[in-house]
């Protein structure tokens, strides 16, 4: 059986791509085809010994800074690719890796992460009166037809939780069985190895890391990818306006307004490159952890679960299948910086010491799990298949 794995882009650093690295070690001959690959993705993929191939996209200018501009590039890029000479495809898709094209005799198999929240939910994803949407309403409607039609390619679809297979669902009109992510949850570093959260010689990250280090037990923390839809927004002023230490992990386009909505309080500290060992510390000093939007999953709930810390969420998404409210956490509802004030008012850290129950999410989602799972799903479907 021949394999290749397939994936959006090589960009960023987060947990689509830590699931494809997932994915190779089970299938450590697979080449890996992508739209393109930022410089140190593509040594990544050198040290590893994966066989990365990418497309024409590879050699446009300015791809780190500037590949959400050329989105109607990607799906003629996808479906450039011929896998004539392998027997199965398997495609981790949140935007367009799941547009390839095959023929008959190879099965495709995309891990569906979710249907693109840029087309498919432009509300919230741009705002609903946001201008920028209104003037990418022609695009973003071709690319809801491109996407529905490139989804009817798909021999089978695996979701990661219940909320992207009900959106495939509803999508797409196609079924999919659900096989759940995982979580790195044993990560307990001895000790720091390199300069905390940031660039070597900065003085003024490494003042505040260890200013978390003094606080542990006081912040609350929220770690994910700083976008407007994702309403960290409210995270900052609800704890602004409880005086409420906070910690914020993450990078993105709303960073800038987000430090802007902090000012005047010295309480929120905002760290926008920080590496593993320099992240199991403030997971380690937290409080709690905050989770403010609507996850597909939400991989932060289990990392928070592999260090016994409660998690704080909005009520929708993936959360709900893992937090197990009054005992590995809480939820607020609705999306609004008062809901979450509610909570956080009367949030006591020390009621939630239920071990059992973190070692269940441990178990559910540990990568041993997941590998086997999706290797048991992708054999199963091969010796289903007609061809």
């Amino acid at each position: 059986m021949k394999i290749a794995l397939v994936h959006d882009d090589l960009i960023q650093n987060g947990g689509a791509e830590r699931l494809v690295r997932a994915l190779h070690e089970i299938w450590p001959e697979a080449p890996l085809y992508t739209s393109f690959a930022g410089r140190e993705w593509v040594k990544k993929c050198q040290d590893l010994r994966i066989n990365l191939r990418t497309s024409f996209m590879q050699q446009l200018p300015f791809k780190k800074q500037l590949y959400k501009l050329y989105f109607l590039f990607f799906p003629l890029a996808f479906e450039s690719f011929n896998f004539d000479e392998f027997d199965i495809v398997v495609s981790s898709s949140a935007r367009f890796a799941h547009g390839i094209i095959t023929k008959p005799k190879t099965t495709h198999v995309c891990y569906m992460n979710t249907p693109a929240r840029m087309w498919w939910d432009s509300a919230s994803y741009f705002g609903a009166k946001s201008f920028l949407r209104f003037i990418l309403s022609p695009v973003l409607s071709f690319l809801r037809l491109w996407d529905f039609a490139a989804a009817q390619r798909v021999d089978f679809f695996i979701a990661n939780s219940k909320t992207p297979q009900a959106r495939i669902k509803k999508y797409y009109g196609r079924e999919a069985e659900v096989v759940y992510p995982f979580a790195d949850l044993s990560r307990h570093p001895e000790r720091l190895v390199n300069p905390p959260a940031g660039e070597a010689g900065d003085l003024d990250s490494s003042t505040r890391f260890r200013e978390c280090q003094n606080d542990v037990g006081k912040y609350f923390l929220v770690v994910t990818r700083l976008s407007s839809w994702k309403r960290v927004d409210i995270a900052v002023e609800a704890c602004k306006e409880l005086g409420l230490s906070l910690v914020v992990v993450g990078r993105g386009p709303d960073l800038n307004r987000l430090k802007k909505l902090a000012r005047g309080s010295n309480l929120i500290k905002f760290f926008d490159k920080v590496e593993d060992e320099e992240l199991v510390k403030l997971y380690e000093g937290s409080r709690a952890v905050i989770i403010t939007q609507e996850e597909d999953f939400g991989i932060v709930c289990l990392e928070a679960a592999g260090f016994e810390k409660p998690v704080i969420a909005f009520r929708g998404g993936g959360s709900l299948e893992i937090i197990k409210e009054g005992a590995t956490g809480e939820f607020f509802y609705p999306q609004t910086k008062e809901a979450l004030k509610d909570v956080l008012a009367n949030f006591d850290s020390s009621k939630y010491r239920n071990h059992a129950s973190y070692n269940n999410a441990q178990e559910e989602f540990s990568k041993r799990k997941f590998r086997e799972s999706i290797k048991n799903t992708v054999k199963r479907i091969y010796n289903l298949h007609p061809s």
